[in-house]
């Protein structure tokens, strides 16, 4: 499969990571399910999703090594070595850190892991699946409770000096755990990669998105169309306050002429944090639906009548 990459939406590619040279798509492309249950049919669907999503303008395409244990990096490898020309125009991001139980040894429990040879392997094994020499952007995918921070710029050192790592960032990590690690690591950190959704708030006063608009750090939000487009995890919003949702979203939807998920993405993408929502369909049709959410011209009164229906209340 030969893919080529969207010129019609120049929009979605003029975004600069964490303030650095690298640009990327405003939308993240997220690989998670690019595999589904590992059937031909479900890895045919997963080809057609990365065709998709580079047809409609994403250029940055976020992995994890555990995603499908490692399959959806090779997977999306394989598309890499068919399309010639394809690597130069997008961005690969990566990340490591977390451990399943029984791995590698039967009693292992189900861990984080920050240490200098985990991140060091973790990376070595995903360059090879991906069949790249650089992963232009390593998150660390948990906060490891006994990280030292120390010891991760050491790693970063070693990855960032052999080439085999361009930029680097953390995903889930809260305020106080990335600064901690910004104090030792000589790289900057361009991304926190966190769960922002109207149902889980958190990010708006837990420090993270004030932190972000500090250090110049891009926040990319995984399961943005929780509560909206599909159940969320964690804490799940009252019935009430889905039906008080239900009834905004469908308002606003009228008149901006969109989608309710699509007004959930207009939402996040209107903070001035410049939120990166994380889409992960395997749909062509809503993967390329997704970028129509960057044409919405949302109003600051319309995101507040949102967390207002949200949340039951007025602000204070």
């Amino acid at each position: 499969m030969t893919v080529q990459v969207a010129e019609r939406r120049t929009a979605i590619d003029s975004v600069r990571i964490g303030g650095s040279a690298l640009r990327s798509s405003r939308l993240v492309y997220g690989c998670m399910r690019l595999t589904g249950d590992g059937s031909s049919a479900a890895l045919d669907r997963g080809r057609r999703a990365i065709e998709a999503a580079l047809e409609a303008g994403y250029t940055q395409f976020d992995h994890a090594d555990i995603y499908a244990g490692g399959r959806s990096e090779a997977l999306f490898g394989e598309v890499l070595a068919e399309s010639p020309g394809l690597r130069e125009r997008i961005v690969v991001t990566t990340k490591c850190g977390i451990r399943f139980a029984g791995v590698p040894d039967e009693g292992a429990p189900k861990r984080y892991d920050a240490s200098y040879d985990h991140i060091v392997a973790s990376v070595e094994r995903s360059l090879q699946r991906l069949g790249i020499e650089q992963i232009d952007l390593l998150l660390l995918h948990r906060p490891d409770f006994l990280m030292s921070a120390t010891e991760v710029a050491r790693a970063f050192d070693r990855l960032a000096g052999s080439g085999q790592v361009g930029h680097f960032g953390v995903s889930n990590f809260s305020a106080s755990q990335l600064a901690l690690l910004a104090s030792e690591v000589g790289q900057p950190l361009l991304v926190n990669q966190v769960e922002i959704n109207l149902q889980n708030t958190s990010a708006l006063t837990n420090g993270t998105l004030d932190q972000c608009q500090e250090r110049g750090i891009t926040p990319q939000a995984w399961s943005p169309l929780a509560g909206v487009a599909y159940p969320g995890g964690g804490d799940a919003l009252s019935p009430a306050a889905e039906k008080r949702l239900r009834i905004e979203l469908e308002r606003q939807g009228r008149t901006y002429g969109a989608d309710d998920w699509l007004i959930a993405l207009a939402w996040l993408l209107r903070h001035a944090a410049g939120i990166a929502p994380v889409i992960g369909s395997t749909t062509p049709e809503r993967i390329e639906r997704a970028t129509h959410a960057l044409d919405i011209d949302y109003t600051r009164e319309d995101w507040y009548r949102l967390l207002e229906a949200r949340n039951g209340r007025e602000v204070p």
